[in-house]
């Protein structure tokens, strides 16, 4: 009987290695499944067999991920087994909301539910690895990727990146259920050039440790397993190669001992950059720390012998790579099991219950829901309507490759409707393409829509309009469907706006005055008709708050909330202040925008200390009550702004957010525990620091000034030491 395999067994194995089957450790090929990237690359079982490739993506299914091991563990010299990966965003099978929708939740233990049976439904098809989360910060909503991040805040970033790692991989790796969790993109893409996907980052040392590195290193607080550069460079540096930030920052100050996996072919790509040739590509991100080579057209493989030869890189540098993907191997458990997530009992009986996950999608989509804008006592539409008109190309828009065709989809928001609404009669009329008009459907749109009591005008983007690739220089609503509102709105029937993007779309001031209301949907998922039948008839009061602010124009783009303040602030009297000359300053929503079917009233913002010291902590407190006639839930925000330091600072800092449920009446107190540490800043010399004086504290609903409630903080210097 085989003695199970230890950290010196794994030493043994790298002792026994060719320098062929450790490069092939560092190697990860496509499976060809799905393509995720620009090329393609046939794996062959000779190539397993061989040790040419340690590490498989794109291939789903226990049956497929089975044969393949198989040539690794029964086929090869070394019988060192595979993991499979594949980028899992927002679901495998079932799908939940975008993460830009999902975020909008502000619900930490939503966001980790969601990962959980993420994990749970990969590991029956034999994935051991996803690609996510995606923790970079995103404040220009021309960049198609703003889908599957987390907003503007690093705050939010940092508290998704907890939720998911411990979602997606548990206490314990090597359990059927759990995988890995990859936090990418390394760091700043969402700052790229003009929003253009793969573009150049060019930032400060500040605006990078302070904004876009966060969330990375709470993934590593959390214990992510694997880190993935993203393809630009920052600063006239590729990520690939970046030794400052991944060798010295990510692994010796942070102490990350996992996995990094290039990108697809970003090692490749350095040649592209002008940065290096092929050997000097590959030693240089070796050098910097990257482990795998991820369909890199033979960077590692024709790369790393050439290196080594002309003393560019060491052989230990090649163990140091190889050694840690063994190790994460290992605590995958796929040296005692090879086949342990493809279709274990275990695995099974995690997702046995499909209405369990279905609901759990539902309830996702309805926290995503914002409702933007509403006027009178439009929503929730009432039981008593006897026609609703859905006009749009909502079939177009929704859904993906994994969900139902287009009709289905539309015939399935049509039931949820009937279902929530049964005296109402639902007609549908499509009007318009998503891209291109259809004159002979906007008649036929204007008839339904003339004789109904109310339209559910579905706008938007596609999902491919949005993500990897997809950068828009105009984040609008495209002009054939802005042609069909503008018909919808002059029948002068009520108009219910339901929008469907992976962005902060930029509407026109027509639409948003003339709708009698406005729900961002993001993409919804599996659920989505079902939690948008639930927020337009009642059955769920929505409660999502957008963490991206929304511009009102392209001209004001980036935009977000937490400016850092100006000798020369805006005045409307003073021609040289900082304002344009066209457009207001203001965002049309600001981050944390977000109405309620009820109202919430908050009062008496107090601290339990108002002076405190290095070390030492307060309670903010603030009573919410529900003022309105139906339940709720209402999230509320805490930040702070220090009011007079040696670096300047934001105007408003997040620093913590929660959320409160009450019942028509009922009144909370929300506590939030504010310590020195959170009132600590980078120095001059990017390391934490903590000055005493005033803090201005703030809450509220939104990062709003208007709705914003503040009381005064005192930060007393240390005691003099005698």
């Amino acid at each position: 009987m085989t003695a199970p395999m230890d950290r010196q067994g794994i030493e043994k194995l790298i002792d026994g290695m060719t320098l062929k089957e450790k490069v092939g450790q560092l190697t990860m090929l496509s499976g060809e499944l799905v393509q995720t990237g620009p090329a393609s690359a046939p794996v062959t079982s000779a190539a397993i067999q061989n040790g040419e490739v340690g590490s498989l993506l794109n291939l789903v299914g226990p049956e497929r991920i089975r044969d393949a091991q198989r040539h690794a563990v029964e086929g090869s010299r070394l019988r060192i087994p595979l993991f499979f990966s594949l980028d899992v965003l927002y679901g495998l099978r079932t799908m939940f909301p975008i993460p830009l929708g999902e975020s909008s939740a502000f619900d930490p233990t939503l966001w980790e539910t969601t990962a959980r049976v993420a994990a749970e439904e990969c590991a029956v098809e034999g994935i051991d690895l996803t690609f996510a989360p995606m923790i970079d910060i995103a404040r220009d909503p021309r960049w198609g990727r703003t889908l599957e991040g987390p907003g503007e805040d690093p705050l939010v970033g940092q508290r998704i990146a907890r939720a998911k790692v411990r979602g997606y991989q548990t206490a314990d790796l090597a359990s059927p259920t759990a995988i890995v969790a990859t936090a990418k993109h390394f760091a700043g893409y969402g700052a790229v050039l003009a929003g253009r996907e793969y573009a150049s980052v060019d930032m400060s040392e500040r605006l990078l440790h302070e904004v876009y590195l966060p969330p990375f290193k709470a993934a590593v607080e959390a214990g992510v397993a694997c880190i993935m550069p993203a393809f630009v460079d920052l600063n006239g540096t590729p990520m690939s190669i970046h030794v400052p930030l991944l060798r010295g920052l990510v692994r010796e100050r942070w102490g990350f001992e996992g996995v990094i996996v290039s990108d697809w072919s970003s090692i490749a790509e350095l040649l592209l950059h002008g940065v290096a040739a092929k050997p000097e590509a590959a030693a240089l991100a070796l050098n910097a720390g990257v482990d795998i080579d991820m369909m890199g057209k033979g960077a590692y493989v024709d790369g790393l012998p050439e290196a080594l030869d002309r003393g560019l890189i060491t052989m230990a540098r090649i163990d140091e790579a190889v050694r840690r993907i063994l190790l994460l191997k290992l605590k995958l458990g796929l040296f005692d099991d090879p086949y342990r997530r493809c279709g274990s009992p275990e695995a099974v009986a995690a997702i046995g219950a499909q209405p369990a996950r279905r609901a759990l999608a539902r309830e996702a989509a309805r926290k995503s829901i914002v409702l933007l804008t509403h006027s009178g006592d439009t929503l929730p539409l009432k039981n008593s309507l006897s026609s609703i008109a859905i006009v749009g190309p909502f079939g177009e828009i929704v859904g993906g490759s994994s969900e139902p065709a287009a009709d289905e989809r539309v015939a399935e928001l049509v039931d949820r409707l009937k279902t929530a609404f049964p005296k109402a009669a639902i007609s549908v009329a499509t009007g318009s393409h998503v891209e291109q008009p259809d004159d002979s459907g906007l008649e036929a749109a204007r008839r339904e829509a003339g004789q109904s009591d109310a339209i559910l005008l579905c706008l938007g983007e596609r999902v491919d309009m949005a993500g990897e690739a997809s950068s828009r220089a105009h984040p609008d609503v495209p002009q054939p469907q802005q042609e069909l509102a503008r018909a919808m709105l002059d029948t002068g029937r009520p108009v219910i706006v339901l929008l469907f993007s992976g962005r902060p779309l930029i509407l026109p001031d027509w639409l948003a005055a003339g709708a009698k209301a406005i729900l961002a949907c993001w993409h919804p998922g599996s659920e989505g008709a079902g939690a948008i039948a639930d927020v337009l008839s009642g059955a769920h009061n929505p409660s999502g708050r957008l963490s991206m602010s929304w511009p009102a124009d392209v001209g004001q783009i980036p935009i977000f909330y937490a400016e850092r303040p100006t000798g020369r602030p805006r005045l409307e009297t003073e021609h040289f202040s900082s304002k344009y000359l066209d457009i207001p300053n203001e965002p049309r929503f600001t981050f944390g925008h977000g109405l309620s079917y009820t109202t919430f009233l908050l009062t008496n913002p107090r601290a339990t200390r108002w002076t405190i010291t290095a070390g030492e902590a307060t309670e903010i407190l603030v009573d919410v009550k529900n003022t309105g006639a139906m339940a709720g839930e209402h999230t509320v925000f805490l930040f702070i702004r220090d009011v007079v330091s040696s670096i300047t600072r934001p105007q408003l800092e997040l620093k913590d957010f929660t959320k409160v449920a009450l019942a028509p009446g009922d009144m909370n107190t929300v506590r939030f525990t504010l310590s020195s540490d959170q009132l600590r800043f980078l120095g001059a010399d990017l390391e934490p620091l903590l000055e005493p004086g005033l803090f201005d504290v703030f809450v509220g609903p939104s990062a709003d000034p208007a709705q914003l409630q503040m009381l005064e903080l005192r930060v007393n210097p240390p005691p003099s030491v005698a």
